[in-house]
């Protein structure tokens, strides 16, 4: 019976908050981040449905005050994934075992720094995933382990049964690869952006 009531309730005020909330988040958030943030809150409505006031003019707030806290989760969501992409691009130095290990080798060891840019455009975003995408496995997932799960080397090494150094080798290795992969799909992607201005200047 009350689960019964519960649904008659969130059917009785859906037709009222329904279109204030898709205006509420149209004005705040971008389509598709609202379509999302609408549905999260429909859900939370329609399990508290019990909850909520009777009378539209009191519904409607209310409602609004769910859709707030939604969107608010899904924007420190979007946030969070933006700075986990932006350590990838910025990666830190290497550890000074790296660093010796890539002297006995004969190699510079650069790092890279992405430019100096502390959080990429949506462009520099696609281009990370594809990166990533690109590498082998093992290298995406040490990458992974240190970025995603802000794992330290000998937190890294425990996971994979290595010895801390092998794993900063390794992280200093994959983190390379990743920017010559980057930096070759920007290449690519310059070479056909030229291409393209050309074929067009010649038309």
């Amino acid at each position: 019976m009350d689960s019964v009531n519960s649904a008659d309730r969130f059917d009785q005020h859906l037709s009222q908050v329904l279109e204030p909330l898709r205006r509420y988040l149209a004005r705040r958030t971008d389509p598709a981040t609202a379509d999302d943030v609408l549905g999260e809150t429909l859900l939370v409505l329609w399990r508290r449905a019990g909850d909520i006031p009777v009378g539209e003019a009191d519904a409607v707030p209310w409602a609004i005050g769910i859709a707030r806290f939604q969107l608010a989760n899904a924007e420190r969501a979007a946030r969070r994934q933006r700075r986990l992409f932006a350590r990838i691009v910025a990666v830190d130095r290497p550890e000074a075992a790296v660093d010796a290990h890539h002297e006995r080798a004969g190699d510079d060891g650069g790092d890279w720094h992405g430019g100096g840019a502390g959080r990429p455009d949506d462009g520099a975003v696609e281009r990370i995933r594809s990166a990533l995408a690109a590498l082998r496995p093992a290298d995406a997932e040490i990458l992974r382990l240190a970025v995603w799960e802000e794992l330290t080397p000998p937190q890294i090494a425990s996971v994979l049964g290595i010895t801390p150094n092998a794993a900063s080798i390794r992280l200093h290795r994959a983190r390379k690869r990743l920017r010559a992969e980057f930096e070759r799909l920007g290449k690519v992607g310059g070479a056909s952006g030229h291409d393209g201005v050309k074929e067009g200047e010649h038309a």
